[in-house]
């Protein structure tokens, strides 16, 4: 590429990801196929499909060789794009859709990808592209200009985008944006927003906008949708799965002695790949693979001791991880108003508290390890009305998957805003259940997902965390204005719902149980993950379980139902309940805490594409829990269609 302050010529050897195996085939070949727009792009590609988890292993430039080897129908190998010499990729909606695994983008741009271009760019994987120097794009217009070898104007890839985010773009990344900014040679745009109505969480980015960098004064009047502001993160996290990539970025950015900036505002998780051994195919463990996961947690405990990061790990005991890093966050850390940023697109989850809580990249953990500040573009929010009263059997991810399966959602309109749910519908939830439509926010492509903090909140972190000053949270004006605009908003009517499932792919195939076309047989139910893995989520699945006992029912011989804890305190709760021996009395296999199968990294994965699963987790893409097809449901579902043998709701149970 030609200098990044002028124009941008590309070579011309573009990848056009038709819905079509044999054209792509025919690409990394050598053929170069003509554009034709009228010809089906592959949608909804996810990060999953772009670096698998087991590539995730790789921090460094080798992740360029495995560059989308999880696409669907198999036609990229290990060095089809990085041998390619493609400089572009084209696909079609929902491009980088699912986890904030920054290995995505950094794969395509190791691989000599310059430019991505696609109907809309998911927001994480957007960001993430910024950060290190990945181009994106959703003109279409670009491709026969690229192919007649014209030089395009660098300001055509930041057009649109908000002055911070364009300054990176020009700029190559955020750390060249940062070491100008911190050196003076930029300044972020001044804040000019007056007092205005403001929904919940443009108030709580106003209160934690920083106004004054050099004395450290947060605190803005207002911010609108748009506004580019950098906000104070109280809370800060990482997992084995990127600790590793964060802190090369950090210590080749600022230095190997570099220190991370008020150390006890930042979390580090072993919770991804607690059980990965025994599940890792033979074929990986002969590439090394089993090693190079292994080192993952040690970088990870070795910068933590070096920093004075308070690391979650594996129980002493070897009874799993302490906790998955969301389930944690709404344990032990988080307070209603708080900023959460963390390494993982599920951080949402906190919105539950009242939080604005958001998923980041490697990099822009980095730098917040360092600034103890994150970018934020204030997102617009569309507003979830949710009223009637839940049946018995139906629960809070059967609203979801209600939600998402709606053409706002599926035609993308949700990428980087802000679920707000409320209405009596809502307030009459646990902490659980919202943790659930919190966590979820992000299948939708949204920014993160909130829920104004209430007494039930308030409840739940004095039992949790007894002691805890909740007088600064209880005083807060943390809902939002009645006047406060939104981008749309909907109304959901719980009377009106029935048991849902999201078909395989994506998490937004949303359909009711009763619509499927056939009855569909199930190997594997699984329950658990931040998701699925939640003290009412044990409640949920023990009251299917021993309605079918009580029935002189069990899990059905063609099923293997796993039910796995999400932290070492839904565990304990678990077992005070008396659960574990109903669990195994139904024919349950317990599975102690991780984030596992979910990450396609522990007991409960798939072997065969022919194995079918109904899970509790929260998204469903190729190959996310093993190479079979993964249906969505609630706990109540898997463990009803875990004693079935099929796809059903409770009642037959």
């Amino acid at each position: 590429m030609s200098n990044r302050n002028d124009t941008i010529r590309f070579g011309r050897r573009i990848l056009f990801l038709y819905d079509d195996i044999d054209a792509i085939r025919q690409q990394l070949a050598g053929t170069d196929l003509p554009w034709d727009p009228s010809r089906a792009r592959i949608d909804n590609i996810s990060t999953d499909e772009i670096t698998p988890g087991w590539v995730c292993f790789y921090f460094d430039e080798t992740l360029g060789e495995y560059s989308l080897v999880g696409l669907r129908g198999g036609a990229i190998e290990r060095g089809s794009i990085a041998g390619g010499g493609f400089d572009v990729i084209v696909s079609g909606k929902s491009k980088g859709c699912g986890s904030s695994r920054e290995t995505a983008p950094y794969s395509e741009l190791a691989a000599g990808v310059k430019l991505v271009i696609a109907d809309n760019i998911e927001k994480i994987y957007g960001q993430n592209a910024q950060n290190i120097g990945l181009l994106t794009s959703t003109d279409f217009g670009l491709i026969p200009r690229i192919l007649a070898g014209e030089a395009i104007p660098l300001a055509e890839f930041s057009a649109g985008l908000d002055p911070v985010a364009s300054e990176i773009v020009n700029r190559g990344g955020l750390f060249a944006y940062n070491r100008a900014r911190l050196a003076g040679e930029v300044v972020p745009p001044t804040l000019k927003t007056r007092p205005r109505p403001m929904t919940l969480v443009e108030k709580i980015i106003a209160k934690n906008t920083i106004v004054d960098a050099a004395r450290g004064l947060t605190g803005a009047e207002a911010v609108r949708p748009g506004d580019a502001v950098f906000v104070r993160a109280d809370v800060r996290f990482s997992h084995d799965y990127t600790t590793a990539m964060a802190q090369a970025a950090f210590k080749s950015a600022l230095g190997r002695d570099a220190k991370v900036r008020e150390p006890s505002s930042i979390f580090a998780f072993r919770d991804h790949l607690t059980f990965l051994s025994q599940v890792m195919p033979q074929k990986h463990k002969d590439m090394g693979l089993d090693k190079q996961a292994a080192q993952l947690a040690i970088i990870q405990r070795q910068f933590c001791m070096e920093q004075g990061i308070r690391l979650y790990d594996e129980s002493s005991d070897g009874s799993g991880s302490e906790a998955i890093c969301h389930n944690a966050v709404l344990e032990d850390i988080a307070i209603p108003g708080d900023i959460v940023v963390g390494t993982d697109s599920h951080t949402c989850t906190a919105g539950a508290l009242g939080t604005f809580a958001f998923g980041v990249g490697s990099t822009d953990m980095a730098n917040t390890w360092y600034t103890k500040d994150i970018r934020v573009s204030v997102p617009e929010s569309v507003r979830f009305v949710i009223s009637g009263t839940l049946r018995p059997g139906v629960a809070a991810k059967d609203i979801m998957l209600r939600i998402m399966a709606a053409p706002f959602i599926r035609d993308g309109k949700a990428i980087g805003k802000v679920l707000e749910f409320c209405g009596p519908g809502v307030q009459a939830l646990g902490i659980d259940e919202r943790a659930t439509l919190a966590n979820m926010a992000v299948e939708a492509g949204a920014t993160t997902g909130i829920i104004a903090a209430d007494e039930v909140v308030f409840a739940y972190l004095e039992r949790m965390r007894p002691g805890l000053d909740l007088t600064y949270a209880r005083t807060q004006a943390l809902r939002s204005d009645p006047d406060a605009a939104y981008l749309a908003s909907f109304d959901v009517d719980l009377d009106q719902l029935d048991w849902m499932v999201a078909t395989p792919g994506d998490p937004r195939n949303g359909v009711q149980i009763k619509d499927l076309p056939e009855r569909i047989a199930v190997q594997i139910a699984y329950g658990g993950s931040c998701t699925g893995g939640k003290m009412a989520d044990m409640d949920m699945y023990a009251s299917v379980l021993k309605t079918a006992l009580a029935k002189g029912k069990k899990v059905h011989e063609n099923v293997q139902l796993y039910i796995q804890y999400g932290s070492q305190k839904i565990k304990q709760y678990a077992i005070d309940q008396g659960y574990p021996a109903v669990f195994a009395a139904a024919g349950a296999r317990v599975i102690d805490p991780s984030c596992g199968a979910c990450i396609n990294a522990g007991p409960g994965v798939s072997k065969t594409a022919e194995t079918v699963t109904i899970s509790a987790i929260n998204r469903n893409f190729p190959g996310r829990s093993g190479p079979g097809r993964v249906y969505l449901g609630s706990p109540l579902v898997v463990a009803a269609s875990a004693i079935a043998g099929y796809v059903c709701g409770p009642d037959p149970v």
